[in-house]
C-alpha cells in the first residue's frame, strides 16, 4: 500500500505540472523478481546484493563486461544468461512463464498493479525487470520515473527498503520512499514548454552603501521579513546606485532601502519607492 501511495504523489505532481502519461512513464519491479531468479539458477544468497549492482549497469556499460563482473563474482555461465536474458522481460505475464506463478514476487506485483487500477494511474506504469536499482538496501518494490521519448535519464526513483536503519545501527522498520531531483525535471518541462515563468519577484531591496553596515543592513533585513515582506539583501559594499537601480528593476522590487554609516548612527534608513520616484528617510521602527 505504501508504495501505491508514493506512485499516486509522483503521478499527482506530473499532472499538476501538466505532463501527461503519453510524456512519462514509471517502470516497476521487485527486488524479490531478481531473488527468485537467482535463487532459481543456484546462485547463493549472500551474493543477492552484489549482483544487483552489476545488473544495474546494464544499461550504462556493454554487455560483455556486465558478463565479465558475474564471472568474477563467481556466477556461472548457464545463470548468468538465465539472469541477463530476465532483464528484457516486459510484461507480468512474461514474468509468470519465467519464475512462475505461485511466487511472492508475482503475488506483490499484481496486487500493486491492481491498486494502480483502483487509484487511477495504472497508465503511468509498465513493468520492466531490468530496474533493480543498484543501492543495496533495497528489499522489494523498485520504480524508477522516465521520460517516454527516451532523451532525458531517469527523473525519479524510489522502492521499498524494510532494513535501511540497520545499515546505520538503528533498529529495521518498514519503510519506503523515493529521490526526485530538480535537473531532469525541469529540462522535461522546458521541452515541453511547460516550465513557468516565475520571475524574481520582491517586495525590497536592502542595499548596504559603505563599509561596516552589513550588521545593521541584516537585521534591517529580518525585520522586514518578519513582516511578511520578501527581502532581497546586498552586503557587498561596493556596488555602485546604477547596479542597484538595474538589480532592483531585474528582481521586481517596490523599493530600495540603503543604509550607510550615517544612517545606521541614526538609526535609520533611507528608502526610495520605486514607481512613484520618491526618496524618504525614516527610522527602522517605520518600515
Amino acid at each position: 500500500e505504501a508504495e501505491a501511495e508514493l506512485l499516486a504523489a509522483i503521478t499527482t505532481f506530473f499532472q499538476r505540472v501538466g505532463l501527461t502519461s503519453e510524456d512519462v512513464g514509471i517502470k516497476i519491479n521487485s527486488r524479490k523478481v531478481l531473488q527468485a531468479i537467482i535463487s532459481s539458477c543456484g546462485v547463493p544468497d549472500d551474493l543477492f546484493g552484489a549482483v544487483c549492482v552489476i545488473v544495474d549497469k546494464m544499461e550504462k556499460i556493454p554487455r560483455e563486461k556486465v558478463v565479465e563482473e558475474l564471472d568474477k563474482l563467481g556466477v556461472d555461465g548457464e545463470a548468468i544468461d538465465k539472469i541477463l536474458s530476465s532483464m528484457a522481460v516486459k510484461s507480468l505475464e512474461d514474468l509468470e512463464t519465467l519464475i512462475g506463478t505461485d511466487t511472492e514476487a508475482i503475488a506483490d506485483m499484481r496486487y500493486l498493479f491492481n491498486l494502480a487500477e483502483g487509484y487511477g494511474f495504472a497508465d503511468w506504469l509498465q513493468f520492466d525487470a531490468s530496474v533493480v536499482r543498484g543501492l543495496a538496501y533495497y528489499t522489494g518494490t523498485v520504480f524508477e520515473g522516465f521520460d517516454r521519448a527516451g532523451e532525458l535519464r531517469a527523473i525519479c526513483g524510489g522502492g521499498r527498503y524494510d532494513r535501511l536503519l540497520s545499515t546505520f545501527g538503528g533498529e529495521d522498520k518498514p519503510a519506503a520512499g523515493f529521490g526526485f531531483g530538480d535537473a531532469v525535471i525541469v529540462e522535461l518541462l522546458k521541452d515541453k514548454g511547460l516550465l513557468p515563468d516565475l520571475g524574481h519577484v520582491v517586495d525590497d531591496m536592502v542595499m548596504v552603501m559603505g563599509e561596516n553596515v552589513g550588521p545593521y543592513a541584516a537585521g534591517v533585513a529580518a525585520k522586514l521579513r518578519a513582516s511578511g515582506r520578501s527581502v532581497e539583501l546586498v552586503l557587498e559594499s561596493n556596488k555602485k546606485m546604477k547596479w542597484a537601480f538595474k538589480q532592483a528593476e531585474r528582481c521586481g522590487a517596490q523599493r530600495l532601502i540603503t543604509v550607510g554609516s550615517k544612517e545606521m548612527e541614526a538609526g535609520v534608513v533611507r528608502v526610495k519607492d520605486l514607481a512613484a520616484r520618491e526618496e524618504v528617510e525614516i527610522s527602522v521602527d517605520e518600515l
